[in-house]
C-alpha cells in the first residue's frame, strides 16, 4: 500500500468514527444534569459535537435523523439544517427539508413548537421553513387541541411566518373574546370556560388546569371532575398526587396501554408499600409491553447474562429522576422476552424487583464474572460505566475474559449507558472489548442491537453510509405513505 492509499484509507477511518462517536453521543445525551454531569456541560459538549458534524459531513448529518436517537438531538438537527442553508445546493436543501417534514411528526408536540419558537426567535423564514411549518401544521391529528394547549407558541410562530389561519382559530389564538360563539365545539367549549365552571370539565386536562387555577377551583375537587378527560399519560402521572388527595377516580386500571419505560419510571416512582401492594400488576404490564417490542422474529435472542447497575449513581439527578435504574430495570424485562434464556445479575442483589431501590458503590466486576461464568452467547451490561469499586476493576475484567478465556470473541460483549459524559465526548465505555452504545429508552434496544457491527468496527464507512441511506430513505417513504 502506497503513502497516499495509507493517508486514504486512514482518512476513510476517522470519518467513520465521527460518524459513529456523534450517533452514540446523540443516542444518549439529552442535555440534563447527569449524576456525574450538569446540563451546562452536557449542552457545550453536544452543541461543539452537532457543529463539527454539520460542518463536516451536512448529507449524513440530515441522514442522522432517522438514526434512532433521542428526541432533543434531532430537535438540534433539525434547528440546524434550517437555520444554516446558505452555500448548500438546492437539491440537498430539498432532501434535508423532506427530512425534516417527515422527522418534525415523530416528535413530540411540545418539542415541535420549542423548536419553531426558536427559529422565529432567530428570525429564521425563508420559503423552506415556511413551506415546512405550515405542511406540519396542516398535518397535525388534532389542531383544535394544539391551538388551545399550545396558543402562546402557536400565536408567536403563525405570525411571523404569516400562516393563513381559518377565522374561528385565528380568533382563539389572539384575541378569544373577538367571537361571541364559537362553531368549533372545543373552541366554544373554551370561551365558555373563562365565565362558566362547569364548562372547564368538558375541556382536556392540560387546557382546563389554568382556568381551574382561574377560578380558584380547589384541586382534588377539580381532579375528581376532570378524571373521565384524562388520557393514559396523564392519567399515569397524576397517580400519586391524586392518591395523596384522596381522589380515586383518578386511578389508572389499564397499565397495558404504557411503554416499557413509561412504566419501569412509574413502578419505581412508588413507595416499597406500594409495590408490593400492586406489584401482581405492574409485572404482568411490563411483560406485556416487553413482548410488544419483540414481537419481530429478528428481536429475538439466545443465552443472554444480563448485568444491572442499582448503585448509587443509578438514581440519576433531578432532572433524570432515576432514569438509569428504570432503564435497567425495562432491560430485564425486554430481555426475558427476547432471550431464549436470561439470567439477571444486580451491581447489589435484590430479593425481589419490589426492593429495587440505587444504593452503594458501582462493583461491576463481580456480576460481570458471574454472568461470564456461565458461558452467555451475548452478555449486556446496563450501567453508566463509572465502575469505582474498585476502580478499573471491571475494564480489567473484560480484559481477561477476551484476551485469555475468549479471543475469538464467541461471547458478544455489550454495554448500554444511559448517560453522556460530556469531557470524553461519547458515553462512558468499560473497556475497549466491550462495545459501548448509549441508550435513551429500552423500546430501542433492539436497533441498538442491530447497530453493534458499527460500533464493533466490523463495518467501513461506506457501509455506514449505505445504512444511514436507507434509514433515511425509509423515514420518507413511511412519510409519503401516510398521506
Amino acid at each position: 500500500m502506497t503513502a497516499r492509499e495509507s493517508m486514504s484509507t486512514r482518512l476513510l477511518e476517522l470519518e467513520r468514527e465521527d460518524l459513529l462517536s456523534f450517533i452514540n453521543a446523540a443516542l444518549a445525551c439529552t442535555g440534563q444534569d447527569e449524576f456525574y454531569g450538569d446540563a451546562t456541560g452536557q449542552a457545550l459538549s453536544i452543541g461543539f459535537f452537532h457543529a463539527y458534524v454539520l460542518g463536516n459531513y451536512r448529507r449524513l448529518y440530515a441522514h442522522c435523523l432517522a438514526a434512532g436517537i433521542n428526541d432533543f438531538n434531532r430537535t438540534k438537527i433539525i434547528f440546524n439544517l434550517l437555520t444554516t442553508p446558505a452555500g448548500v445546493p438546492a437539491q440537498q436543501r430539498e432532501q434535508e427539508g423532506r427530512l425534516i417534514a417527515a422527522a418534525l411528526p415523530e416528535l413530540p408536540p411540545p418539542r415541535v413548537y420549542r423548536l419553531l419558537e426558536a427559529l422565529v426567535d432567530r428570525r429564521v423564514n425563508n420559503r423552506r421553513t415556511r413551506r415546512i411549518v405550515a405542511d406540519y401544521l396542516a398535518g397535525r391529528r388534532d389542531p383544535q387541541l394544539h391551538a388551545l394547549k399550545y396558543r402562546r407558541r402557536i400565536a408567536k410562530i403563525a405570525a411571523h411566518f404569516h400562516l393563513r389561519l381559518q377565522p374561528e382559530e385565528s380568533a382563539v389564538l389572539f384575541n378569544v373574546k373577538r367571537l361571541r360563539r364559537y362553531q368549533t365545539p372545543l373552541f366554544e367549549t373554551f370561551r365558555r370556560a373563562h365565565y362558566e365552571k362547569r364548562a372547564v370539565y368538558e375541556l382536556p386536562y392540560t387546557v382546563a388546569e389554568g382556568l381551574a387555577a382561574r377560578h380558584k377551583i380547589p384541586r382534588e375537587t377539580f381532579l375528581r371532575g376532570i378524571a373521565p378527560r384524562l388520557t393514559t399519560r396523564e392519567r399515569l402521572r397524576l397517580q400519586s398526587s391524586a392518591a395523596a388527595l384522596g381522589v380515586a377516580a383518578v386511578a389508572e386500571t389499564d397499565l397495558s396501554r404504557h411503554s416499557l419505560t413509561r412504566l419501569a419510571i412509574y413502578f419505581l416512582s412508588l413507595s416499597l408499600r406500594e409495590r408490593t401492594a400492586q406489584f401482581e400488576a405492574l409485572d404482568a404490564a411490563m411483560q406485556r409491553a416487553a413482548q410488544q417490542i419483540v414481537r419481530h422474529p429478528s428481536a429475538k435472542l439466545g443465552r443472554v447474562a444480563l448485568v444491572a447497575d442499582n448503585s448509587y449513581s443509578s438514581r440519576g439527578s433531578g432532572q433524570k429522576r432515576k432514569r438509569p435504574l428504570a432503564l435497567a430495570l425495562a432491560a430485564h424485562y425486554l430481555l426475558g422476552a427476547a432471550a431464549s434464556e436470561l439470567t439477571t445479575h444486580w451491581t447489589w442483589p435484590i430479593a425481589s424487583l419490589a426492593e429495587l431501590r440505587p444504593r452503594g458503590h458501582t462493583d461491576l466486576a463481580t456480576p460481570i464474572l458471574n454472568a461470564l461464568a456461565l458461558r452467555p452467547e451475548l452478555l449486556i451490561v446496563v450501567s453508566d460505566g463509572y465502575d469505582n469499586d474498585p476502580p478499573g476493576g471491571a475494564a480489567e475484567v473484560v480484559r481477561v475474559f477476551r484476551e485469555r478465556l475468549d479471543p475469538k470473541g464467541a461471547v458478544s460483549l455489550i454495554h448500554l449507558s444511559p448517560s453522556y459524559d460530556a469531557g470524553s465526548y461519547m458515553v462512558k465505555s468499560i473497556h475497549p472489548a466491550m462495545h459501548s452504545l448509549g441508550i435513551r429508552d429500552v423500546e430501542g434496544i433492539p436497533t441498538l442491537l442491530t447497530f453493534v457491527r458499527f460500533a464493533a468496527g466490523s463495518a467501513n464507512l461506506h457501509e455506514l453510509q449505505d445504512y444511514l441511506q436507507a434509514r433515511a430513505h425509509d423515514l420518507l417513504a413511511a412519510k409519503d405513505h401516510l398521506r
